[in-house]
């Protein structure tokens, strides 16, 4: 038999947004992390505002959405909120109730930015992470570097002294010695790789256990042909703080540099580098190389690449919608910390499946 079609005209509801979110959702577990992390951050959080004044938006609804946000690909903080207005699990994930009012997106946007001027994404990330350590592995790691486009057009590159309006560049010698952007200024033209084309961008770097592909650590610096070395001696010189034990870590043959591979060892990490041997003598040599965690740690480097690819693919950083070197790092460091909030929900499921497997056996 035929249903009827009924106005929908109801006024009240009697079941709660918890009550609509499956049990089984996966944004509960994320949630759950989420909200562990979050309230570790409340001396932080009580530190950018004042004690007295009109009450801003809570800054875990904000990074919840900003969650959202990197999860679902929305592509603006206008779209987000406005998606916040209708669907109700965004409704639950954010913290608010149902009938509450959603903010206007220009004032979203003004409490983001006073978060985009804290330590609240490294913090973020850190207790992510902390939360994640046993799914971590601690001595085996990889690093590596992935081009993200600024927000700025090519023809804002002109030249310092202001002699050139930037629209007329077929031809011209351009370079970062000579020329700015004028709408990015810390963005810098650079190419990842021989045969493709240049790029105003930044340079985001990230270190990766080998277990799971977590993050352990992230970064973003101007982009340059040093960078990517630099930025990894600073993240492993950052994990080895107080620690006496060897850990590992492989990368691509852009690392397989003399003063990079020594200034490893001396921070007592033993490099895996893929060895750059093309019309040079690489500098990975035998003792490293006859070990069979070398090739290991080598089979474990396309972890990273997922890592990137997701950010990219799924997350902000196809380009960044933010200017400034601060802001950008601040972006990438929190894409971060999103891309192991999505991993440990299934890492943790797979763990359960494992044990009931054991029991059962």
């Amino acid at each position: 038999m035929r249903g009827d079609e009924r106005v929908q005209d109801g006024m009240f509801s009697y079941v709660t947004l918890e009550q609509r979110v499956p049990q089984t959702h996966p944004l509960r577990e994320i949630r759950r992390i989420a909200d562990v992390a979050l309230g570790s951050l409340s001396e932080e959080f009580d530190s950018l505002y004042s004690a007295s004044g009109r009450p801003s938006i809570p800054p875990e609804y904000v990074l919840r959405a900003l969650l959202l946000q990197a999860f679902y690909s929305i592509r603006s903080e206008r779209q987000l909120v406005e998606q916040i207005e209708f669907n109700l699990l965004y409704r639950w994930f954010v913290g608010l109730d149902m009938d509450d009012a959603v903010w206007n997106h220009a004032v979203f946007s003004k409490n983001r930015d006073r978060l985009l001027t804290s330590e609240v994404a490294q913090q973020f990330l850190a207790a992510v992470v902390a939360q994640a350590r046993g799914f971590m592995s601690n001595d085996h790691f990889t690093v590596d570097g992935t081009l993200v486009q600024a927000w700025a057009s090519h023809k804002s590159f002109k030249k310092k002294d202001g002699s050139d309006d930037g629209t007329n560049f077929h031809g011209q010698q351009r370079k970062n010695d000579t020329h700015e952007s004028t709408t990015d200024p810390d963005a810098r033209l650079y190419r990842k790789s021989y045969g493709t084309e240049s790029k105003l961008a930044y340079l985001g770097h990230a270190l990766v256990e080998n277990r799971n592909g977590l993050i352990a650590a992230a970064m973003a610096t101007q982009a340059d042909g040093l960078a990517e070395r630099e930025a990894a001696l600073l993240l492993l010189a950052a994990k080895q703080k107080d620690r006496s034990r060897r850990i590992t870590v492989g990368a691509d043959k852009a690392y397989d540099a003399k003063d990079f591979v020594a200034a490893v060892r001396a921070l007592n990490v033993t490099p895996h580098i893929a060895k750059n041997d093309n019309g040079r003598r690489s500098n990975m040599d035998r003792r490293t190389t006859r070990h069979p965690g070398y090739a290991i740690s080598l089979s474990c480097r396309w972890l990273v690449e997922k890592t990137f690819g997701w950010m990219k693919q799924t997350g902000p950083l196809r380009q960044v919608k933010v200017r400034g070197l601060a802001n950008v790092d601040w972006v990438f460091t929190f894409s971060c910390a999103a891309h192991n909030l999505l991993r440990l929900p299934r890492l943790t499921a797979q763990r359960k499946a494992q044990g009931l497997r054991q029991q059962c056996a």
